[in-house]
């Protein structure tokens, strides 16, 4: 049998479990009547993606701090809008999906598949790290346009954008794409993306500056310090408008990037991504499909595992 050529496949864990929750109708119950649509849904894509993809190294990324300090601090509106609990700083999460959470959780361990976060950290930020260090293609799955920032032809690092077709239509994005829709190239739509604002973050951009304006002033200075740099020396290229805009937003665009950009060097722990060709552990999986009731799903990514990795 001929080897399969590596891959690297990075799940945005909670993009695709939230799709699967509200994709799927609440009546998929274990027998005990509890909701596992989020759970099924999750373990099919996962079985779509290996099938489809043949990736031979999976990571499930995970969001182990949703909103985290260094970012709220920068911008303090950062996600304020999908805060459930102020005191706590929880994530508003379906009261029926979030005790789904730890069972995805216990699943992919029996599973033997890579899951992985870091404290203070959101999943993007471990996507990118691991991209980053990267030695073999990547492909990241995800239905979050912020992590177009990462694609990289060169390195042969490329995003699937699950937010229009789904897992099964997803959307293959690579540079050309990404300058082709935005007008800029993915190593710039971090700064593009904190001019325009992004109302799903709680970014509020800069008042008046569009997408079709962020993109030229990227494409003309290079940079949000190059934006600036021109507004502030009244740059003839620009209308003095647009410059006024700029200046106004000064102390927004000073902390933006630390928002908006996705960090790559994360302390990622010590893990083992090989898609197994097995799971780890059969006993713990075979209790927990029967006690969740998990048993189609789980047999197909069985099967699917076996055959890309048999």
């Amino acid at each position: 049998m001929t080897e399969r050529p590596e891959k690297l496949m990075l799940l945005d864990s909670a993009s695709l479990y939230f799709r699967a929750f509200y994709g799927m109708k609440e009546s998929i119950t274990a027998p005990d009547g509890t909701p596992v649509n989020a759970v099924r849904g999750f373990l099919d894509f996962v079985t779509r993606l290996v099938t489809d993809q043949e990736p031979t190294r999976l990571v499930c990324c995970w969001d182990d701090d949703w909103r985290p300090d260094f970012r709220v601090a920068a911008i303090p509106s950062y996600k304020a809008h999908r805060v459930a609990d102020a005191a706590t700083d929880a994530e508003e999460v379906p009261g029926t999906l979030a005790p789904q959470v730890p069972v995805i959780a216990d699943v992919l361990a029996a599973f033997g598949i890579a899951r992985v976060g870091v404290a203070g950290f959101e999943a993007d930020d471990v996507i990118g790290t691991l991209a980053a260090r990267s030695d073999v293609p990547v492909d990241v799955v995800t239905g979050d346009r912020d992590l177009f920032q990462v694609i990289d032809d060169a390195r042969r690092v490329r995003v699937l954008y699950t937010a229009k077709g789904g897992v099964a239509r997803a959307e293959l994005v690579t540079e050309s794409v990404v300058a082709e829709r935005y007008g800029v190239p993915p190593r710039s739509y971090a700064d593009f993306a904190a001019l325009r604002g992004d109302p799903s973050d709680g970014l509020p951009g800069v008042p008046g500056v569009g997408e079709k304006t962020a993109a030229a002033l990227i494409t003309a200075y290079g940079s949000l310090d190059g934006v600036l740099r021109a507004a502030e020396t009244g740059d003839p290229g620009v209308r003095a408008t647009v410059h006024d805009k700029v200046l106004a937003a000064r102390d927004y665009l000073g902390v933006a990037p630390t928002v908006v950009r996705v960090v790559l060097d994360v302390p990622v722990p010590d893990h083992d991504d090989r898609l197994p060709a097995s799971p780890s552990d059969a006993a713990a999986l075979a209790a927990l499909s029967e006690r969740w009731g998990l048993g189609t799903s789980v047999a197909r990514l069985t099967a699917a595992l076996r055959s890309v990795r048999g």
